[in-house]
């Protein structure tokens, strides 16, 4: 039936091709109600019945073709859910095509949506909720069938009391028109409706709630999108500015490398900081992470990241969970190409040098479950993707790409392929060997044998399934940017026996360094034996690195103050660390970006385990439920 071991779907006989959603947000009650009609079409003879997976729902009705049908909801499996059958009035053959009707409602256990109280935003006035459907959890917000190799259409009718944002175009009422049509935010009900006219894969359905404001970015000389930033209005003005001067840009540029843009419309929003990742790719509109608004734009490359989805995963999408580094390495590979055409080959280097270190703290994390180092993983049935996500898919990936560029002939010859890759596979699902077999086919059709000869020396299965903490081949990156951050790292090491009333640096030390250098010299620093807890202490405070409001620069910190988990500073860092964690350091804010939240936990139960399990067994429901549950595998909590 099915070649995705996280779906229990039958979309190889009938699968859908559109999704109608009516719904109902009650804040309340933290649910959603409503309706889903799905069109399907057959793609074998004899089809009887139809398979949908679900998580979480209350089915209440199901009907095929408009009347009353049969169907059976399955046992409940902890990952995959409840498979939904529902019998067709008559076998249908290849081609053929049928509507199935399902009225539902979520639940309590719906693992796609984050209920926000008013007290978790920033503006502190009213709920929110926001959805995060990617590896397999659109299952939890409708049935469906919920595998990367099905990708579908949808409109959706959305009535809620706070404006509701979708990852499609919106038709009414308008972005540009006064915030929830013009209606009482919080107290009158509207209906916001949404079309995506492209195909996109099942975990791209997103919905957000919340009082929300937008700003359309400024339109451009040849600028086939419309595009615009959502935020809260507290969020509002830091948000355009952070984004506003990148954004097109990067959009502009990746245009003349691949096809043109396709969804119409780009805009982002700015959730929440229970929001688990960086970025999320959703269609037509990019979940951001608060923890981007650094105030001086060094953070913004996650846009160049997830835009680039649009044609690396959105477009080109994995057919399963084993091809995950599909999406994932060609789009971080792409995304540096962008910072190379947009700036320097030094800034390319450095976003490699960057994510190398990533790649090797998850690489060694991972040394315990070595089949999650490799970048084909052969998924059992039922086996949940989530606990192999990592770096991996993407450093590992885009290392590998990095790696036949260079084998290949360059950058110039390598992206005209990429160009090819895109045309060939736009809007289908494919696998690693998909891929592979039109690599070779490319290389062999425009250049012929010695390029064939270079692609045969390529130890595939090292790439595909090796394990370990080292990649099959060792790569050199640009150093440029990183010598001053390595310069400044090897003092502090030299210095370490000196005392602290007679170091020589001085706070201008970091005056010329953007965020990024400092995460080197951080991320250098632990390269070196700990240093000791009165030299930690003295350089957070030096730097101003121990209270920076820069996350990423918090977090390696943080990582320089725990490495030696065994000394008296270590213990009064790990407080510290426990209570930015969670907002108890003055901000009240957490940090659920679980690239911050679970590194950061597990170094401080590194040092003590109780502060690490009761401060986030005290704040758990302030989480995200996907950073919540990896968070207690990582704890040893279940």
């Amino acid at each position: 039936m099915s070649d995705d071991n996280t779906s229990q779907a039958n979309f190889h006989q009938i699968a859908s091709t559109n999704l109608d959603f009516e719904w109902t947000i009650d804040f309340d009650a933290k649910l959603i109600s409503g309706s889903v009609k799905h069109t399907l079409e057959a793609r074998q003879d004899g089809v009887k019945e139809v398979v949908f997976d679900t998580s979480a729902l209350k089915i209440h009705s199901v009907e095929v073709e408009g009347r009353a049908a049969e169907y059976t909801l399955g046992d409940k499996h902890e990952v995959m859910g409840s498979a939904l059958t529902v019998s067709l009035p008559s076998a249908l053959k290849t081609g053929d095509k049928t509507t199935v009707f399902i009225k539902y409602n979520t639940t309590e256990g719906c693992t796609a949506i984050g209920w926000l109280d008013k007290e978790q935003t920033q503006g502190k006035k009213f709920p929110y909720l926001f959805s995060q459907c990617q590896p397999i959890y659109a299952r939890s917000l409708a049935p469906c069938q919920d595998s990367p190799s099905v990708k579908i259409t949808y409109t959706a009718k959305v009535i809620s009391v706070l404006p509701a944002l979708m990852s499609a175009i919106r038709v009414s009422p308008p972005s540009d028109g006064p915030a929830h049509d013009g209606k009482v935010v919080g107290k009158d009900a509207v209906t916001y409706t949404y079309n995506q006219p492209v195909p996109i894969p099942s975990y791209l359905i997103a919905l957000a709630a919340g009082n929300v404001v937008y700003r359309p970015f400024p339109a451009s000389k040849g600028k086939t999108w419309k595009s615009g930033v959502w935020a809260e209005p507290e969020m509002i003005e830091a948000s355009y500015w952070e984004f506003c001067e990148h954004t097109d840009k990067f959009l502009e540029v990746e245009e003349t490398i691949v096809p043109k843009y396709r969804f119409g419309v780009y805009d982002l929003l700015v959730l929440p900081p229970a929001f688990p990742y960086g970025g999320m790719e959703n269609a037509c509109l990019t979940f951001l992470t608060p923890t981007l608004l650094a105030g001086d734009r060094t953070l913004v490359d996650v846009i160049a990241h997830e835009l680039t989805h649009s044609w690396f995963g959105n477009g080109v999408t994995q057919a399963n969970s084993s091809h995950f580094w599909l999406n994932e390495g060609f789009t971080t590979y792409m995304e540096r190409v962008l910072l190379e055409k947009l700036h320097s080959p030094a800034d390319r280097g450095f976003s490699y040098l960057i994510g190398w270190k990533g790649l090797q703290d998850d690489l060694k994390f991972l040394s315990s479950k070595p089949k999650y180092q490799r970048l084909v993983i052969e998924f059992e049935k039922g086996e949940d993707p989530d606990d192999a996500y990592s770096r991996v898919p993407y450093d590992k990936g885009a290392n590998f790409l990095l790696y036949l560029e260079r084998t290949l002939g360059g950058l110039d010859v390598f992206l005209k392929y990429i160009n090819d890759y895109v045309n060939t596979f736009m809007g289908k699902s494919i696998t690693t060997f998909q891929w592979k077999d039109h690599l070779y086919e490319y290389f062999r059709k425009n250049y012929g044998g010695e390029k064939i000869k270079a692609l045969d020396s390529v130890d595939w299965d090292a790439w595909f399934y090796g394990e370990g903490s080292e990649l099959p081949v060792k790569l050199d990156y640009d150093l440029t940017l990183a010598e001053q951050a390595y310069d400044l790292a090897k003092r502090w090491d030299a210095a370490r026996s000196t005392e602290v009333s007679k170091l020589d640096f001085n706070s201008s030390d970091l005056k010329e360094f953007n965020s990024n250098q400092k995460i080197v010299f951080l991320e250098r620093l632990q390269s070196y034996d700990a240093l000791p807890p009165t030299h930690i202490a003295h350089l957070g405070s030096l730097y101003g690195v121990s209270n920076t409001p820069n996350a990423e620069v918090r977090q390696r910190f943080y990582e320089v103050a725990l490495q030696d988990p065994t000394t008296d500073g270590a213990k009064a860092f790990a407080d510290d660390a426990a209570k930015w964690v969670v907002g108890n350091d003055g901000t009240g804010v957490i940090k659920g970006r679980m690239k911050f939240c679970r590194p950061t936990f597990r170094d401080v139960a590194k040092v003590n385990r109780e502060l690490a399990v009761k401060t986030f067994t005290k704040h758990k429901t302030e989480f995200h439920p996907i950073a919540q549950r990896l968070i207690e595998k990582d704890l040893e909590l279940v």
